[in-house]
């Protein structure tokens, strides 16, 4: 759809079943009607530059979503394509003169597409499924599922299934993912974690561990090496039980119910916990966790818990960076660069904090990356379910990852540092580079 074409154009869409259930209204044609379609989010915007396509921009999606809640487009195949194209990365908010809060909108377009029933890819339904309804809510489940990923790497099956090629029987989406992943805390080691660890020094805050779902099966040493860091910075640290997965990925993938209940779980677990933080080491999971309250728009109670909540999360950046400087012993004379994560820069306007902890371990030289806060096509379960779109956008990120010469590329976000694993991989960096979390980075320092 070219920018100058109008929504008038179009003949009105047949009655549908989205109007008959009343769908049309989640749309919040206010925020909708405040975009000018100036053009300022295109450049910023990685779907539109990988394709030139208007439908794949976000004042685009926005003049699509606009259509659909006017009735005069339906919510078909080709609507739940664009919607679902978009990373989700928010770059366009940062890019916005208007203000436009784009990252709800698509939330919406998308729980609309949802609950219209149009989902047509057999392979995003049966993902979705998987990770929304039969995962994700089920800590134990998680629990048990990163236990069979440490068997498989104990045993060396993993190693096995690469060399001889049985690999090759998974979808390639999956097979490339499972070169990234790193070696999983035993099931002993997870049991053995303390639900409280002392400060040292002198007591400045009490902090709540939100440990997330993938955090703490697949980056189980990167909690406690935070948790290790605030304690050192004079936090008393909890480890709160009866929490869940924070429901990111449910709301970026239009699945608002599921999402909902996962925040109530949460908010009553850290209201049980009365502690002066809630602290997150993942830049998806903090942003999702600072707008828990835009979920409950139309349930004044769990409004005002929401907002309680919301004013006591920090990204562990955050709350580092306030705190008494932390006394690095190991210099790492290394050459480091820092990869943002989008939800930690766009979505929670976290930049300088990392830069600067980075800057102040021994030894290091910090290089800039250019275009840094641009999406490295992780986005959730993006590289998953549009794997070709994620790995172009990878590839063009690692161009300038390498012009770095860095030894370490550094990020504050799960899906982000295996993205960027899976990328040094592909850029043939192995052996040169090494991608990291922050806070194991910082950890290694002390």
């Amino acid at each position: 759809m070219s920018a100058e074409m109008k929504l008038e154009d179009f003949k009105p869409a047949c009655e549908s079943n989205a109007t008959k259930n009343g769908l049309l209204s989640k749309f919040n044609m206010d925020e909708i009607l405040n975009c000018m379609h100036c053009g300022f989010c295109l450049p910023a915007c990685p779907t539109y530059r990988q394709t030139g396509l208007e439908s794949y921009s976000p004042r685009g999606r926005i003049a699509l979503m606009k259509g659909v809640a006017k009735e005069q487009l339906p919510i078909d195949a080709e609507f739940e394509k664009n919607m679902f194209a978009c990373l989700g990365c928010r770059a366009c908010e940062t890019a916005c003169p208007a203000g436009v809060p784009y990252g709800s909108l698509i939330e919406t377009a998308r729980e609309v597409v949802v609950e219209n029933e149009k989902q047509t890819n057999p392979k995003h339904v049966f993902v979705k499924n998987l990770v929304f309804k039969q995962l994700f809510p089920h800590p134990k489940r998680m629990k048990l599922l990163g236990t069979a990923l440490w068997a498989a790497q104990a045993s060396g099956l993993q190693s096995l299934a690469a060399k001889t090629g049985l690999m090759r029987i998974l979808p390639r989406e999956m097979a490339e993912m499972q070169q990234a992943v790193d070696q999983i805390a035993s099931p002993r080691e997870r049991k053995s974690r303390q639900t409280r660890m002392n400060p040292e020094g002198n007591k400045a805050y009490t902090v709540g561990m939100f440990t997330g779902c993938i955090m703490d099966v697949m980056f189980y040493e990167t909690n406690q090496a935070t948790a290790k860091l605030l304690s050192k910075a004079g936090c008393e640290i909890y480890f709160v039980e009866e929490q869940a997965c924070c429901g990111a990925l449910h709301a970026h993938s239009g699945e608002m119910p599921g999402a909902v209940e996962l925040a109530k779980r949460n908010i009553e677990a850290f209201e049980k916990a009365n502690v002066d933080y809630i602290v997150n080491n993942a830049g998806g999971c903090g942003a999702a966790l600072k707008e828990y309250h835009h979920w409950f728009h139309d349930d004044p109670e769990w409004m005002e818990r929401a907002l309680r909540f919301v004013s006591k999360v920090r990204d562990a950046n955050e709350l580092l960076a306030e705190l008494p400087p932390l006394t690095f012993n190991k210099p790492l004379n290394a050459r480091i660069t820092y990869q943002d994560s989008c939800h930690l820069a766009h979505g929670q306007g976290v930049r300088n904090q990392p830069r600067s902890l980075l800057r102040s371990i021994p030894g290091v030289e910090f290089v800039e990356l250019k275009n840094a806060d641009s999406c490295c096509g992780s986005a959730g379960i993006y590289n998953l379910t549009n794997f070709d779109m994620s790995m172009d956008i990878l590839d063009d990120k690692m161009e300038h990852v390498k012009n770095t010469k860095a030894h370490y590329i550094v990020t504050s976000n799960p899906g982000c540092l295996l993205q960027m694993k899976q990328g040094i991989h592909r850029a043939g960096l192995d052996g040169q580079m090494e991608a990291v979390h922050i806070m194991d980075l910082l950890s290694r320092a002390l």
